[in-house]
């Protein structure tokens, strides 16, 4: 599961991104979309148009799992099963979550669960159905604080293995220290943190088309994704081109940019 303790960190751009690299990696990959209230994880590919069954309509019956999976047009190896679009959402509880989970299991390698934001009932309908975790969280005391919450009832729920991410991170703040580093989020949530994304344009221009050297957001979320697949953290250094004299001049033109 892909979840947060609050809205706005990036989460469903994230989920996008790694189903991309781990189906690029050789895994064959699915992001279910769980967020049925603000469901956009197929417009964020480019799929919206495409959308012909949802994940409810797979819940009541109405069509097979096959005839909802949608191919993603650059990656392959990626698809994705549309939240609902339609209006009566009440089929889709926790067991039912729970069997179609179990169902793409059985023909995917890797199963990402796009979870609304918060701790609310969503939350607990996505969480029933995984075992493992990516906390995405931003390099803010509140959203960190957030985050401390929702690992407390992953690990309440059984789920153990949790991969912290630090999304939309300023490389020249933290080293300045304006802005909380690796070290500090791994305190203050007494946790190891897999990953730091950077706030990167590319990142932000997913919905359209998917190039593996778009920028830095990209190489941090493929250091994350080998990182998730092997259990040791491979954490992209945001901070190596700020520092030093070069470093400093950097940071000073990024300020006047």
């Amino acid at each position: 599961m892909i979840t947060s303790g609050k809205g706005g960190v990036g989460k469903t751009t994230l989920t996008a991104t790694l189903g991309r690299i781990f189906a690029s990696m050789g895994e064959r990959t699915v992001a279910l979309d769980a967020d049925l209230g603000l469901n956009n994880l197929d417009v964020l590919v480019g799929a919206d148009m495409r959308v012909v069954y949802d994940i409810v309509d797979v819940a009541e019956g109405k069509c097979r799992m096959n005839q909802a999976l949608i191919r993603d047009m650059d990656e392959p190896g990626f698809y994705i099963l549309p939240g609902a679009h339609s209006r009566d959402r009440s089929a889709l509880n926790a067991q039912s979550m729970k069997e179609i989970v179990q169902r793409l299991a059985r023909s995917f390698e890797i199963v990402l669960v796009d979870c609304p934001a918060g701790i609310d009932g969503g939350f607990r309908r996505a969480v029933e159905p995984c075992d493992e975790a990516v906390l995405v969280t931003t390099p803010h005391i509140s959203s960190v604080r957030d985050a401390e919450t929702v690992l407390r009832i992953l690990r309440a729920g059984g789920i153990d293995r949790v991969y912290t991410v630090v999304n939309r991170v300023r490389g020249d703040l933290v080293v300045s220290g304006e802005m909380l580093s690796r070290s500090d989020v791994e305190r203050l949530l007494g946790t190891e943190v897999y990953g730091m994304i950077p706030e990167d344009d590319g990142m932000n221009l997913l919905s359209n088309s998917f190039d593996y050297g778009m920028g830095a957001g990209v190489s941090a979320c493929g250091a994350l994704a080998r990182g998730i697949l092997s259990g040791t953290p491979e954490v992209f250094d945001l901070t190596k081109k700020y520092r030093g004299l070069f470093g400093g001049i950097k940071r000073r033109m990024k300020r006047r940019l």
